[in-house]
Order: structure tokens, then sequence, then C-alpha cells
């Protein structure tokens, strides 16, 4: 695949469509090699993605569910298979991701959307309410009216597959804003659900600028809802823009967001610390941190930090940095050029804090490709920058407690940041572990017991947090897919009155 150079349109009605406005598809760790060009979506194909996707649901949403399901099904057997290499392979260059990353992702756990996504849709369907003597109670559980917007991220494969899918499945029609970034894996997601029956029209694939989609689809009086995964100023921007517009749409539209994160791992004083070290390693850094659940701040007591910095550092030493294609590299490289400056800003920033101490790292390389070192920041403040504000790469900050202040300490963990995505908690002793559970139960929506807060498997951790890390929706389960329903009460009576007198009356 990296020999190969393609070129990806737009997919708009089941066709595909040729702007001429292009842009590279590059590979992060090499960006020299290009692996494809992408066409650009305007505001025209944009509304001609919405018709498109507003003429296929009559059919669409009229075919029984058991026939929508098994296009899914099939797609997950597909990539089981046959697209499994390929999906793999797209994410590996296009997204920089190594192959036990791009496996966990882009295959299994895709797959597993698919088909927990059929389970959990049947078990909504089974759900129906009580019937008293003489009348049927039924529940309809019908789409939503218009269509849905799916804006994805670069940073998972499977999220992208399933932001426009989760919706589809349901009866509904998407309009699919892909990741520039992401393109790659993007086109072959596309091609694996067109080859696994899905009919034209249902989902629509427009790469396109971010602001000009915002600004274009997200005022159109049809739009259902929007599934979406990024930054939250991005989310608030688009919460904003529906607010603005209330009053043009057919319905109110669904929101459905998972955001930003700082996530943290919280040690007691009773944690074994080669669990912690390896969990602050595995979690900070595996895909360069690039992950809304990436371990990015550490509250470790005094007692245990010498034993966990040993560990920790003497680990890191041993990391290996480089293309994916060498499945000898950990580390690869930051998604782009922007991310890597934006990460490069914050390490600067650290160099120049007298708050600070730089244990690991603290630089990058962007000779051949966006290269950041792994970084360790040992800081004394526990507001410090880099302690709240999200940077998503390979940054990991550490803010060591005396013992006696772990209550105090706990407080600053659940307030310090805006986010509440994923954490992590750290001890033997089973009263700390119910202390720290309770106390931080509100600080994140995937909460961790001695286990880095990455790694959330679907169908066993549905995925989502609160505050301004989403709406908590919980991806992966059946919360998320109710949000996409619209159900309808049927009360059926078998036998009507026929007087409008009741008993009392006599």
């Amino acid at each position: 695949m990296a020999a190969e150079r393609i070129e990806i349109p737009c997919v708009i009605g089941g066709k595909e469509v040729r702007t001429g406005n292009k842009r590279a598809v590059v590979m992060p760790h090499s960006y020299r090699e290009t692996l494809a060009e992408f066409h650009l979506a305007g505001p025209a194909e944009m509304r001609a993605a919405v018709d498109a996707a507003l003429k296929a649901k009559p059919a669409w949403e009229a075919m029984p569910w058991q026939e929508r399901a098994a296009i899914f099904l099939k797609a997950a057997d597909l990539l089981s298979g046959p697209y499994r290499d390929t999906l793999n392979a797209a994410t590996m260059l296009g997204q920089s991701k190594n192959v036990f990353q791009a496996e966990i992702d882009s295959a299994c756990e895709l797959i597993d959307f698919f088909r927990f996504n059929a389970h959990f849709y049947q078990r909504i369907i089974e759900e129906q309410p009580l019937s008293s003597p003489g009348v049927w109670n039924r529940m309809d559980y019908r789409p939503l009216d218009g269509f849905v917007l799916a804006i994805t991220p670069f940073n998972f494969t499977a999220i992208a597959g399933n932001l426009p899918a989760a919706p589809a499945m349901l009866g509904n029609v998407v309009v699919w804003k892909p990741s520039d970034t992401q393109m790659l894996a993007a086109h072959y997601t596309m091609k694996l659900l067109r080859e696994a029956g899905l009919p034209d029209g249902v989902i629509n694939m427009i790469p396109a600028d971010g602001p000009l989609a915002g600004s274009t689809l997200l005022p159109m009086k049809e739009l259902g809802g929007v599934h979406f995964t990024g930054s939250t100023a991005t989310f608030q921007s688009i919460w904003k823009t529906v607010g603005e517009n209330i009053s043009r749409y057919e319905q109110y539209p669904r929101l459905v967001g998972e955001t930003g994160g700082k996530d943290f791992v919280f040690a007691h004083a009773s944690a074994d610390p080669d669990a912690l070290a390896t969990a602050l390693l595995r979690g900070a850094f595996e895909y360069q941190g690039q992950k809304c659940s990436a371990a990015s701040r550490a509250y470790i007591p005094r007692s245990l930090w010498k034993a966990v910095e040993a560990k920790a550092l003497g680990d890191l030493q041993t990391f290996k940095r480089g293309d994916v294609r060498d499945f000898g590299n950990f580390i690869n490289a930051v998604i782009d050029e922007r991310s890597f400056k934006r990460i490069s800003g914050y390490l600067d920033h650290a160099k120049a804090s007298a708050d600070v101490k730089i244990l690991a790292g603290g630089g990058g390389d962007m000779k051949t490709g966006y290269f950041i070192d792994p970084t360790v920041l040992l800081v004394s403040k526990p507001d410090y920058k880099s302690m709240v504000e999200e940077i998503f790469g390979p940054v990991l900050s550490v803010f060591v407690y005396d013992d006696a202040k772990l209550d105090e300490t706990l407080t600053l963990c659940d307030r310090a940041s805006p986010y509440a995505l994923t954490g992590a908690v750290f001890a033997q002793d089973r009263i700390a572990v119910d202390l720290m559970s309770s106390r931080l139960r509100s600080a994140a929506g995937n909460f961790y017991i001695n286990d880095k807060p990455t790694g959330a498997v679907v169908g066993q951790q549905p995925f989502g947090g609160s505050r301004a890390s989403g709406t908590n929706d919980k991806a992966g389960s059946l919360l998320n897919l109710q949000r996409w329903l619209s159900p309808r009460t049927i009360k059926e009576t078998f036998v009507p009155a026929k007087d409008y007198r009741y008993p009392f009356l006599g």
C-alpha cells in the first residue's frame, strides 16, 4: 500500500464525485511519501449529499430491521477476513499507528461495533410495554426525522466507522465528514460498507473543511442529529450554531458528542509501583498519547514516587521510535505538523517554567516525520498548565503529593480540570480503593481500578464522559443507539367502548 498513490472521491448517492479541489494524504512518520489525494466537497456537494440522503430515507427506514443489520454484520465478516489487512495497513500508514494499535482499532473494535450494535438494536426492539386486558400496547422504534451529520476524528478508524454506521443501522440516513488526516482509512471503510450491500445514499462521504461544513450543514432545517467525536471547542461551536438556528429545524436535533479529556492516574501509598509505572507508560504513550483517554496527569504519593520513577524512566529508555513499517518501534509520529507544533509549544513552556522539571524527553524531530519524544514532566504546582489543559500528545505530567494530604489531593484531581472522560486509581488497600472511587465518582465516565485509563472494549466498558468531555452517551452500548431512535407508542383496543357513560354515572 505504501507504494500506491490513489485518488479518493466524495461518495454522494452511491456515485463517486470528483471536485478537482484536492489535498494530499501523507504518512505522518514519513511526510514526503504521499499515499493519496482526496477531493474536497464544497457547499454544492454538501447540499447534494443531504438531498441524496433524504431521497434514500423512505426505502431505507421501511426496510425490515434485520435486513439493515445484515449489511453491517456482513461488513464485520468482510473486515474479519478480506478487508482486515487493507484497513489495518491504511490506518498504520495514514495515521501512524503501529501494527498492534491498528489491529485493536481498525479491525477488532470496528468489527465489535458492527456486531454489538446489531445485538443491542435487537434488544431495544424486544423491549415492549405492558398490555392490559383488551389492549395491545407496542413500541415502534423509528429513526429520527431528517439526516444525521457524522463528524469523525483522525485517531480511531473504529470511531470514524461507527459514528455514521450506528445511526444508519437504525434506519437513519447520514452525511459523513471524516477528518482530513484519516482519509485513507475512511476511503476503505466506505468501500467496505458498499461491498457489504449498503444502498446508495444511506451514508454519503464528504471530505470538507470543518468550518465550511458547519456553516453549510448545521443550519439546514432537515438536520436530525449530530454524531461527533473531536475537540471540546468544536463541539461547543456546533452546539452554539444549533442553538442559534433552533427555530429553523423540523425537529430538535439530537447532539451526541465525545470530546476532550485530561485523564488522570491517582495512586495511593499502597499501590504496586511496578503495575503503576507500567500503566503510566502504556496509558500515556501508546499511540503517542493521541487518545482522548490517554493518561495525561498523575498524582503519586511521595512515599511511592522514587520506586515508580525508577521503574518508569528505566523502561522508557528502552522505547524505540520511528516508522510503523518497522515493527520494533513502540513510538511513532504524531498526526501532522500542526499537532507537532502545538505539543512543542507545551514543551517549550515547560522548559522555561520554574515549576517544572523535565525527567525524560522534552524535544522532537520533524526532519522526516512528526516525532515527539515521550516526555515526563514533574510539576511542583497541581494547577500548572500541563496538568489541566488537554495536550493530545506523548506528554505525562506528574504531581507528587504528601501522603498525609490524600483527601486534599483527591479534591484537586476532581476539580483541577474541566474534563471528566477517563481516570484510574491504584491501591492494594481496599478501603483506599473504595474511598478514591467514591471521591472521584464524577471525575470520569470510564473509571479503572489498578489498570491504565485506556483501552475500553465494546460491550465491556461502554465509552464516554461528561463535563467538558461530552454528552456521555456511551458508544458501544444500548445507550448510544437509543439516541438515534424516535419511539412511537401504539395502543390498540380490540373491543372499543360504544357508550360514553362510565359506570360511576349510574
